[in-house]
């Protein structure tokens, strides 16, 4: 990666004296979007989705500044018809840190060749609670995880000099109340659980930080100069600059500007006019915004003339790109259940029925703004036609029970596809209240001008946090629960971007296989999963637990929200409740031996060793994990939390030698007497193997 922080430090001298030579008026136009709410409603009037083509902010021409150029995702380049692969949720079930630079690497290449220069898409906020909407556009639920897949994503971006916007800066988990929703949490929460991955791809080098919605500790992230100047800038030594996530990310001019806010998105409102009012009026000094100009000129220049390369159209949507989008599908498909009966046979499959409304649509994900528009998608249905050209394939979506009896009864193997889709969860678009903005708020003209809503790329009423049940529909309960039992050859394959609860069912079906939203080529890749083609090899990014209740309570409806230092398998393990499928599990048409553990420390790392082998007659890929426990700390903590892992691929009969680092750095808890991170001396327990169970784990302890 050229574009390292050192080399972007290297343009300071010249920003500097670009912006000597800047008017205030230029120096504040480098801060504004360009692109209004209106304009946005028009363009989809007129047929182009949202970010079509990249959103402009910013630049100036008589001093060679260019333009900073907007580009969304996460599962793609959102522009035109752009290479759409798997949702991050997803990618997150690979645990595969090159896959997900590689994926970077063609994101990255497709902006290019958009004429973009920034791409808003590395989403890793922490899921308080699986029911969060937009959940499928992160890694997962465990913050050293993200930390590792967002860090790839940003330097596999970066790789060709686009800048890496990781977001959305900080506790954005809730969509419904996103906009009103104050998120409170003790400092040791903060920290070390819903800070750290953003620490971590900041000092992978990310570029930029856009700003989130909600408030925290009663101040909207956008104008929080605890987040932005003190940690961000500060603490962190952040180079780059922050943009406010759009039209409502800024509420106040004055408040937005001296809390660190760079530029306002996509428009300008609070910024522009206001902001050289504010100026001159003393209430916002011209150091910050010179500050602002020169981080947003140094890094517009150090990305734009790290190369002179043309990318071509021919780029989007390559057969390469999408290759790896079929290989990235493969990779996360993970096995939760299987008695016995997947892979299912080609040779006998002669009649093979697809069950459920799902089997036969092409679900990428959510219609919010990180939907991508590929030039095609594969279905569950199609996938499996085209695998199977011999056999008769039946679809039939389940409406009538007795109807899905008999053709089940007929088939030699059931397939149900199940699990949500863009009406049931994502980014959530719906009329604004006068309680988000009030009744002189000066955005109201806008959205009045919009139509009376805050589209953002999402069709009005879709969307929105799983607020009823974290369970499949009732009547696709209903369709597993009666069908399943008819024939034993049967497998769910489950659709969405989070934890399903699978309690109620489990044990009406032979197999679940989690597919997550497996991008354009997901139906090719679930089909070559369930016939044997693919072994499966992802593991869950979340823990999967028997009761609801097990996990923490979110108000999905409110203007108060309290996060609590414990989540997700930490939660479970500490309460001592049993989970129903433990983080990082996954089944596969292989097994794995573990053995000849060792552990200890070298230098400033601990380090955990073992031999795994292929016992089985497949080959099959495997994430090897590594957890550190803190049973003897004198304060409280998790009994233990990942701070490792390893992708291999394993022939039939192979045994390799597996080692996995940690920084001791990542050991160390969060002082908010001394706000400090320090490092408690003592035994640890250390853990390898490949689940959260202890029953997958060899363990093992170091001194520190």
């Amino acid at each position: 990666m050229k574009c390292t922080k050192e080399y972007r430090l290297s343009y300071t001298d010249r920003a500097k004296k670009i912006v000597e030579k800047m008017t205030l008026e230029e120096k504040v136009y480098l801060m504004s979007g360009k692109v209004s709410l209106k304009d946005l409603i028009n363009d989809e009037a007129n047929g182009n989705h949202y970010n079509y083509v990249p959103y402009p902010a910013g630049g100036n021409e008589r001093l060679g500044v260019p333009e900073m150029k907007f580009c969304d995702g996460p599962r793609g380049a959102v522009q035109g018809n752009s290479t759409c692969f798997p949702v991050s949720m997803a990618r997150g079930a690979t645990f595969d840190t090159d896959l997900e630079e590689r994926i970077g690497r063609a994101i990255g290449r497709e902006i290019r060749a958009h004429g973009g220069n920034l791409f808003g898409g590395v989403c890793i906020n922490l899921p308080y609670n699986p029911g969060w909407g937009r959940s499928q556009e992160t890694y997962g639920e465990e913050s050293f995880h993200i930390g590792q897949m967002g860090s790839a994503l940003v330097r596999g971006v970066q790789e060709e000099n686009v800048i890496a916007c990781i977001k959305h800066f900080a506790f954005n988990s809730m969509e419904r109340s996103r906009f009103k929703v104050n998120v409170t949490a003790d400092k040791r929460t903060e920290r070390e659980v819903y800070l750290s991955h953003f620490k971590d791809c900041i000092d992978a080098g990310a570029a930029s930080v856009m700003s989130a919605y909600n408030l925290y500790q009663g101040k909207h992230c956008g104008h929080s100069d605890y987040l932005l100047n003190k940690v961000l800038k500060g603490e962190w030594d952040f180079d780059g600059f922050v943009i406010s996530d759009f039209f409502l990310g800024v509420r106040d001019t004055v408040e937005a500007a001296n809390a660190g806010m760079d530029i306002e998105m996509c428009h300008t409102l609070y910024f522009g006019d206001k902001l050289i009012k504010a100026v001159k009026e003393g209430k916002v000094s011209e150091d910050r915004i010179n500050d602002a100009a020169i981080r947003i000129v140094r890094t517009l220049l150090a990305f734009t003339e790290a190369d002179d390369k043309e990318y071509s159209k021919d780029v989007i949507s390559c057969k390469e790109h999408i290759d790896l989008a079929l290989e990235a599908a493969e990779k996360c498909m993970t096995l939760m259940k299987n008695d016995g009966v997947l892979p299912f046979s080609k040779d006998k499959s002669k009649r093979v029925a697809v069950l459920g409304r799902l089997g036969n649509i092409g679900n990428i994900g959510d219609y919010g703004s990180s939907r991508v528009y590929p030039k095609y998608v594969v279905t569950p249905l199609e996938g499996i036609k085209k695998l199977l050209p011999d056999s008769e394939v039946v679809f039939y979506d389940g409406d009538d029970l007795e109807k899905a009896k008999e053709i089940a009864k007929s088939s030699d193997a059931v397939i149900f596809v199940v699990g949500y889709g863009p009406h049931d969860e994502g980014e959530y678009s719906d009329t604004i209240a006068d309680e988000i903005l009030g009744k002189d708020d000066p955005m109201l003209k806008s959205v009045e001008e919009a139509g009376g809503q805050i589209s953002v790329g999402s069709e009005t009423g879709y969307g929105g946090d799983r607020v009823k049940s974290l369970g499949l529909h009732k009547d696709e309960i209903e369709l597993i629960k009666a069908v399943g039992p008819i024939n034993k050859n049967s497998a769910v394959v489950l659709i969405g971007g989070n934890m399903i609860m699978i309690n109620e069912w489990k044990d009406d079906v032979s197999a679940i296989l989690m597919a997550y939203y497996p991008g354009m080529e997901g139906g090719t890749a679930i089909a070559k999963t369930l016939f044997g083609d693919v072994n499966p090899g992802g593991k869950l990014p979340f823990v999967v637990p028997y009761r609801e209740s097990d996990l923490p309570h979110v108000d999905w409806d409110t203007k108060e929200q309290h996060y609590g230092y414990y989540h997700g398998y930490a939660k479970l393990e500490k309460e001592g409740i049993e989970p129903l499928l433990p983080y990082g599990f996954g089944l596969s048409y292989t097994t794995f031996s573990f053995s000849n553990e060792k552990f200890g420390v070298d230098g400033d790392e601990v380090v955990a060793s073992c031999d795994v082998q292929n016992t089985g007659s497949m080959k099959g890929d495997e994430v090897v994990q590594m957890y550190v426990g803190f049973k003897n700390s004198s304060v409280d903590r998790p009994v233990k939390l990942l701070r490792g892992f390893k992708c291999i691929t394993l022939n039939p009969g192979e045994k390799m030698a597996v080692e996995i680092r940690c920084p001791i750095e990542k050991l160390k808890w969060f002082n908010p007497d001394t706000n400090e991170w320090e490092l408690e001396h003592m035994d640890y327990e250390v853990y390898i193997g490949n689940s959260s169970s202890n029953k997958d784990l060899l363990m093992g302890k170091v001194t520190l």
